[in-house]
């Protein structure tokens, strides 16, 4: 199991906890010194059955100032899959990568769900 995170991130911390709270073993990536790279974030995202956008952090600074929200709907996949393997500050985190799952942010009962497979 892999644990993407940005360590200064709450959502990060909060889920980190959780897992270290259960026991559960992984190994932890800082997002933004080792960002996934294109292959990675394709296949991911292909098993993950979820729209890419799912894949981008929508919150953050850089996504707004690059004006995504408007950009996103008008770039081809693999557009999309570049612009994010370019800066680990994109990448919707933490993000967790299972054999069976991977699962863009933090929800509990997803990560429950995804861990107990």
């Amino acid at each position: 199991m892999i644990f993407i995170e940005y360590p200064k991130c709450t959502t990060c911390k909060k889920a980190k906890k959780w897992l270290d709270d259960r026991g559960i073993e992984y190994t932890d990536r800082h997002i933004v010194e080792d960002n996934p790279t294109f292959d990675e974030l394709k296949t991911w995202y292909e098993k993950s059955g979820l729209p890419l956008k799912r894949f981008f952090n929508t919150s953050g600074l850089l996504y707004k100032s690059m004006e995504l929200k408007d950009r996103l709907a008008t770039m081809s996949e693999n557009e999309q899959l570049t612009l994010l393997a370019s800066n680990g500050m994109l990448v919707k985190r933490p993000l967790l990568i299972t054999d069976e799952a991977v699962i863009p942010g933090f929800r509990e009962k997803e990560w429950e769900n995804a861990i107990n497979e």
